[in-house]
């Protein structure tokens, strides 16, 4: 058999993969306009996908387990990670050679992974780009296992029904245009897509635009890139998603369209911009509840994610509902109970009544709007920080390391042991991590900076007045400088953070003493407006009268 010549690429492809290499991307989120027969075909299909990735994540679990039992791949794994952090490039590769031949011994390899999704792609009768789309998703958790902080691999359970995703645009889940309407097949059907507002219809006209002439945009696209050093957005669809959810009883099918470019600006009713861009320094000070920043213009000390009613409230609500959960399921399964009110070990057949069914849909919805309002007030926050300042400066990234227990067993002054939780659940409710993530990526993909300072900063220990780093316990939250000024502690963070040298990435003291009394200012009127509105900030120190 003739083997099948790779076909060279011209210059003019190789400047096309450039482009699409440094162009940002973003998702586009339409309701699906289909039947509901077509909807239950979906689910089922979504339903399929997940049976096949839980299969393929069987095989390739049973494999790294094996392999990580051995002292010598251990090994290995530690030395791997000790020189990655000491940037010891031969040792590091030495090393990285050594793991992927164990690897290969035991079957731990992408080859391995995708061809084995093949005849399980076959049983489930998926199309070959789904699977293979599926095999680099299961791929990917294994690689985190192998390089990353991962512990092991997870199945997806009975009810999650998971993304179809093909990343291909003309396969599997192919996007067109028929009679100037966007038009999605899947699995021989054919439908439309719902648009709400006028950001969405003008994101869609910016597709079908795309697509009635796309290779004269890809043209124009790697010219800018060529004269101007510039990526501009072509709005190409890259590829398409499609998301089954239950929203208050009912199934819906949205479509997830990645595209390429930047999203076009929000416009208000009276037609002026809802977000803008502003110029200048933001000091920003995230916390594991809250946020404290200062720029130019204000300086803010708000509770993270919060929208609507109070996180706190809505906590109190979703004990209530787990625990009239437990009261249903230890009345209908007594058996599975021991005397003292602890599980009993070993596989068990639940059965659930109809009030636990209720109650579990209550909890289901009361979560996926928490979830939504954690979403949207998070976003609010990044286009506000947004549009206080082009430069954000922050601390490094630590809320994975703080939802972690604590490793050290410690007692106190009673001699009983102390707690070992420490911030998970906040971290669970707060979302601090996605927040820093959502702030990255809008300052970087609008022409802004982000910057996080080195460890040696210590923002919350320097004092300016003095010079010197003055470490505090955690429960100071109020208080008094070197010269007696009383500071709120996340603020006084995020100002220090606001008088960054950039050419030392140190803390400038000139501009502290320079700038410190017009923000103190601002910091005092705006702890006034906290407790003059009795508003609750999170572990602020900041007590607020009470009726």
């Amino acid at each position: 058999m003739a083997k099948r010549r790779k076909h060279k690429l011209t210059e003019y492809e190789k400047l096309l993969r450039q482009f699409r290499k440094q162009s940002s991307r973003h998702v586009l989120v339409l309701e699906a306009d289909m039947l509901y027969q077509d909807k239950c075909m979906v689910a089922h299909m979504a339903d399929l996908d997940r049976k096949a990735g839980n299969e393929l994540t069987d095989i390739m679990k049973t494999a790294y387990e094996q392999l990580i039992r051995t002292k010598k791949y251990r090994k290995l794994q530690s030395l791997y990670g000790a020189n990655k952090q000491k940037e010891d490039e031969k040792r590091y590769k030495l090393i990285a050679g050594q793991m992927a031949q164990m690897q290969e011994q035991y079957h731990v390899t992408w080859d391995y992974c995708r061809t084995s999704m093949i005849s399980i792609g076959k049983k489930y009768k998926l199309d070959a780009i789904f699977a293979l789309t599926k095999a680099e998703d299961v791929w990917r958790a294994v690689e985190t296992c192998l390089y990353s902080d991962g512990k092991a691999l997870h199945f997806a359970k009975r009810g999650d029904l998971p993304v179809i995703r093909a990343k291909q645009i003309n396969r599997g889940i192919i996007i067109g245009s028929k009679d100037d309407h966007l038009k999605v097949t899947f699995n021989g059907i054919t439908f439309g897509v719902k648009v709400r507002d006028r950001f969405e219809t003008e994101e869609v006209n910016a597709i079908l635009q795309y697509l009635k002439q796309p290779e004269a945009a890809d043209r124009h696209a790697v010219k800018t890139m060529q004269e101007q050093s510039l990526c501009i957005s072509t709005y190409r669809p890259c590829y398409v998603s499609l998301v089954c959810k239950t929203i208050r009883g009912k199934l819906r099918v949205y479509v997830h369209i990645t595209i390429e470019g930047t999203a076009l600006p929000k416009y208000d009713k009276l037609g002026n911009k809802k977000h803008t861009l502003g110029k200048g320094i933001i000091g920003c000070d995230i916390g594991t509840q809250t946020i404290a920043y200062t720029s130019d213009k204000e300086v803010g000390l708000k509770n993270l994610a919060e929208r609507g009613s109070a996180i706190i409230t809505n906590e109190r609500k979703e004990r209530r509902l787990n625990r009239a959960m437990d009261r249903s399921r230890r009345a209908t399964n007594p058996e599975y109970y021991n005397d003292d009110g602890t599980i009993k070990k070993g596989k068990k057949n639940w059965k659930y009544s109809n009030r636990y069914r209720k109650l579990k849909a209550r909890h289901q919805e009361f979560c996926r709007i928490n979830a939504i309002n954690r979403h949207l007030a998070i976003q609010e926050d990044v286009n506000h920080l947004r549009s206080l300042g082009d430069i954000f400066v922050t601390e490094p990234k630590n809320a994975k390391k703080l939802q972690k227990r604590a490793q050290k067993t410690t007692v106190d002054k009673n001699g009983k042991l102390n707690r070992k939780k420490r911030f998970g659940k906040s971290i669970q409710n707060r979302c601090p991590g996605y927040f820093q993530a959502q702030i990255e990526q809008k300052f970087t993909q609008t022409g802004g900076q982000y910057i996080e300072v080195p460890k040696q900063y210590r923002a919350s220990q320097y004092d300016h007045p003095s010079g010197t780093f003055i470490k505090k316990k955690l429960s100071d939250r109020m208080y008094r400088l070197s010269d007696g000024t009383l500071v709120q502690r996340d603020w006084y963070s995020s100002f220090l953070l606001y008088c960054i040298d950039f050419e030392r990435s140190a803390i400038d003291r000139s501009k502290c003493i320079k700038s410190f009394q017009q923000q103190y200012t601002k910091e005092k009127a705006l702890i006034e407006w906290i407790r003059a509105n009795q508003i609750r900030v999170c572990n602020s120190g900041i007590r607020i009268a009470t009726a």
